[in-house]
């Protein structure tokens, strides 16, 4: 979906090479890219004509088992991260897709499995090193420039390059994980029963519905879940999912939680056409299942699908909504439309539909938006970067930026301008 060529690629190895980099664009007036997973939805990883600083090949990692922490670069994806740090029986909170990078999902909030037990990959950074539009490597964290650490949870690349990040690890065993499926044309009851069913979930379950074509498989609405709690005491709450309807399928058993970050990665493989728009619900109500179960019976393509997420509240809601610059807090579902596709004379069609999806589910939606969801800005317009935030803390945000670029050097990204 993204055909950009830039002129020059720096694949950078350490801080050194990514402040080499800054300060040639920055002396060059280049148009600066920052590519580290590249699962970007919207593009921002590369650019036409200017510099891509490349952080890919940065993938070291080293575990503290007795403090529970690990430092990592930003190179890392999450199957990367989370191999390592379950050799030990430690995890955090990560993105329920493994090759999803590690640094672009924490710097927008970031949540996953283990998000309502934990709190989000950003609630969870102790320390980061950033590389500011300056050239300057600065360390971040509760204690140390302490106005940067906020922003960077939550406010995305706005105000660097980060070259490393310190996270807080807890104890992680098995997981029960898996999906249950049934007939899509089931699914005005299957969501109904999602809803009543996440509604009394215990922090240790995440759980989402997606209306998808499985590969070499039937159309379905699913719902995948992972409990990171004892295993005997999952087998108990899951078992209404379990014995719901007549399910055209039942994945769900005990697992590595490595196994569970990669259960849906086949309906993301990589070089597909993709176009996402997103939304917070105010409440998952009978009417807006019944515009999600219309929307789905009519996907342009098999693998255009729906998304409603359970995977906020709980540990995500406990902490203050001031402490960082994520702004979702009080949020309980999370929904997205997902135009996919493997031709490129097949985009638009899949395009339109998610927009039409999405502008039908507008009555039910809050207003609000997940910065890692947003789309290119030309696509989706300023004031969802604002909503993605809301006003105060927004306006802090653009403080901010004026301090630490206040040329908007870093601007390929869901771009806060500096405060005039």
């Amino acid at each position: 979906m993204i055909d950009k060529r830039p002129a020059l690629i720096a694949c950078c190895s350490g801080a050194a090479d990514v402040i080499a980099s800054v300060n040639f664009a920055r002396a060059h007036n280049l148009l600066l890219a920052v590519r580290a997973g590249g699962h970007n939805i919207a593009g921002n990883a590369t650019c036409d004509g200017g510099l891509m600083i490349n952080l890919s090949r940065m993938k070291g990692l080293r575990v503290d088992p007795t403090h529970r922490t690990v430092r990592a670069e930003p190179g890392l994806t999450w199957a990367e991260f989370d191999q390592e740090t379950q050799a030990f029986g430690l995890a955090t909170t990560g993105g329920q897709i493994s090759t999803t990078g590690i640094a672009g999902l924490t710097l927008g909030g970031g949540w996953g499995y283990l998000a309502r037990q934990h709190g989000l990959s950003s609630d969870n950074l102790l320390s980061a090193d950033v590389v500011t539009a300056a050239g300057r490597l600065v360390t971040t964290s509760a204690s140390e420039n302490e106005d940067l650490f906020w922003g960077l949870r939550g406010g995305g690349g706005n105000f660097g390059v980060v070259t490393s990040l310190e996270y807080r690890l807890h104890p992680l065993g098995k997981v029960m994980a898996g999906l249950v499926a049934f007939p899509i044309e089931k699914t005005r009851e299957v969501l109904r029963f999602f809803r009543d069913f996440t509604g009394k979930a215990p922090d240790q379950l995440a759980s989402g519905a997606v209306m998808i074509t499985l590969p070499d498989g039937p159309a379905i609405i699913g719902i995948g879940v992972c409990y990171s709690g004892p295993l005997e005491e999952g087998e108990r709450i899951l078992k209404p999912l379990r014995s719901f309807g007549t399910p055209l399928i039942d994945q769900v058993g005990p697992m590595p939680y490595t196994g569970a970050q990669k259960l849906i990665d086949g309906l993301y493989p990589s070089g597909n056409q993709n176009y996402w728009k997103s939304s917070f619900f105010k409440e998952m109500s009978d009417e807006a299942i019944d515009t999600i179960a219309a929307h789905c019976l009519k996907r342009p393509s098999p693998m255009s699908h729906c998304v409603v997420e359970h995977q906020l509240g709980g540990a995500v809601r406990r902490i203050d909504a001031d402490a960082t610059a994520f702004n979702h807090r009080d949020a309980e579902y999370s929904f997205l439309c997902i135009g996919e596709c493997a031709a490129r004379a097949d985009a638009q069609s899949c395009v339109r539909w998610a927009r039409e999806f999405w502008q039908a589910m507008q009555p039910y939606a809050s207003g609000a938006v997940y910065v890692n969801y947003l789309g290119q800005e030309a696509d989706e317009g300023t004031e969802r970067i604002k909503a993605a935030y809301g006003p105060k803390k927004f306006e802090r945000l653009a403080a901010l930026k004026k301090r630490y670029d206040p040329t908007n050097l870093f601007r390929l990204n869901q771009n806060i301008k500096p405060l005039a």
